[in-house]
């Protein structure tokens, strides 16, 4: 739900406009608190969860993120709905760390490649129905009240979700920090036992950089001098590794252990996820909006589209958490591949839909190469980059993987939107749709690079 919660809201926008007279301006912080307070607090959620807990966190990131849908539904007025998707989004980004955390904790080898590819498949199903799920609640509950039952369906699923977790995931839920286990480092020799803490300085740190970073690039046209926050995020993440270093050197046990980006594979899958979600997190916004400005479909028309795409990802995923385990990095690789044949399939469509040779709607086709790319790019690369680091920085190093996906995600979006937007203002819909799906297609090759790079490196290793 907290996946969904980031495209449903899209097509709920309308709704909130025309319900509560909100302006642009409202309906952009509407997005933009939810995914700076998600994106923010990845790494410092996923090392409480590391120290104190992970079910215990898990169960606190649902309640919160519930509470503040059913918040949201309520909202009155578009402050109140502002302020309660932020902290929504605070609840969403104490979930996602402790998952992966979780898989890497509680299973190994092809076991784990196989729960990665079920959480994969589980973020298909959330993409398919995201889109599709708010424009029949919104037709249902009608155009002024149908948003707010956007927001109330999160309820049953999340009162489920707490119950479920305290069932099913191992006691106790929450435990004290102590002396963290030895730490290996990237020559596998222990680094031994520190003291361990939140780091509360270094989560500060690198919060308050997240924030300067991310906030230029969620604005839909930010003035020039919030431009400046993103070199001031730069020297904070510079300032923010001084203090982890410090902080290690003293004994105590940093937020992120930096020796993890000395492993290859972690480092590599790292920067792979990164360019992958620069480019193809773009995809399904532009065509949205090709569909809805370009063709003039209807938004349930635009959620349909996306449909088959979101299927095979759950698929796929499936097939490629199996898979991994045997044949590695050329999953990825070769689900990079598909990807670009789906990106190029794409414009082919649209290009000869501008000539009248082709309908729009053999996106169906092209997009589901997207969809397989999506399933055997995106899980098996989490288990091949978490795979050699230490236990007890699972939840921290998978917060860092996701917040660099988050980074990825904002700035692609805000930098192939604008480059589509400016070929627009020139031509027309089709050309500025092939030139901004052109942009995705150099960042996906980008990704690839660093896929076979990392294949390289690997020396016949070939699975987890």
């Amino acid at each position: 739900m907290s996946l969904i919660s980031v495209s449903i809201v899209n097509v709920a926008l309308p709704s909130i406009q025309e319900g509560l007279g909100a302006t642009q301006s409202d309906l952009q912080w509407i997005l933009t608190g939810y995914a700076l307070t998600f994106g923010v607090g990845l790494v410092t959620a996923g090392r409480a969860g590391d120290l104190y807990g992970r079910g215990g966190f898990f169960i606190i990131g649902v309640a919160i993120f519930t509470a503040a849908s059913v918040w949201s539904a309520l909202a009155p007025d578009p402050l109140w709905l502002n302020f309660s998707r932020a902290v929504a989004g605070v609840g969403s980004g104490l979930i996602g760390p402790q998952t992966v955390g979780m898989i890497q904790q509680y299973f190994r080898g092809a076991e784990r490649g196989r729960a990665f590819g079920i959480f994969g498949s589980v973020v298909g199903v959330s993409v398919a129905i995201g889109p599709v799920l708010g424009g029949v609640l919104i037709q249902a509950g009608g155009p002024v009240d149908g948003w707010r039952w956007v927001f109330f369906v999160n309820v049953p699923v999340g009162v489920l979700a707490i119950l479920l977790a305290l069932a099913w995931m191992p006691r106790p839920l929450l435990s004290r920090p102590g002396a963290a286990p030895a730490v290996q480092g990237a020559d596998g020799a222990p680094a031994g036992r520190r003291r361990t803490d939140l780091d509360p300085v270094g989560a500060l740190l690198l919060g308050l950089a997240l924030l300067a970073i991310l906030l230029p690039f969620l604005q839909p046209a930010p003035p020039p001098l919030l431009w400046l926050a993103l070199p001031g995020g730069l020297a904070l993440v510079g300032l923010w590794l001084w203090w982890e270093r410090r902080y290690e050197a003293r004994g105590r046990s940093p937020m992120v252990e930096l020796g993890i980006f000395r492993v290859p594979s972690f480092a590599n899958g790292t920067l792979l996820m990164g360019l992958y979600f620069l480019g193809m997190t773009s995809i399904f916004v532009l065509v949205a909006l090709y569909f809805q400005q370009g063709a003039g479909h209807t938004a349930l028309a635009t959620g349909l589209v996306g449909l088959p795409s979101a299927v095979l990802s759950t698929v796929s995923a499936l097939w490629a958490g199996r898979a991994v385990a045997v044949h590695g990095r050329k999953v990825v690789v070769g689900g990079l591949v598909v990807a670009l044949v789906g990106v190029a399939l794409s414009m082919l469509v649209v290009w000869l839909h501008a000539r009248g040779t082709a309908s729009e709607w053999w996106l169906l086709l092209s997009l589901s190469f997207v969809g397989i790319a999506q399933g055997s790019v995106i899980s098996p690369n989490q288990a091949l980059t978490l795979a050699e680091v230490p236990l007890e920085y699972a939840g921290s190093s998978g917060g860092v993987m996701q917040t660099v996906q988050r980074v990825g995600t904002s700035m692609g979006i805000a930098v192939i939107t604008a480059i589509t937007f400016a070929v627009l203002r020139a031509s027309d819909w089709s050309t500025a749709f092939v030139v901004g799906f052109a942009s995705i297609g150099v960042v996906i090759a980008m990704a690839l690079v660093v896929g076979v790079v990392d294949l390289r490196q690997r020396d016949g290793r070939v699975g987890l």
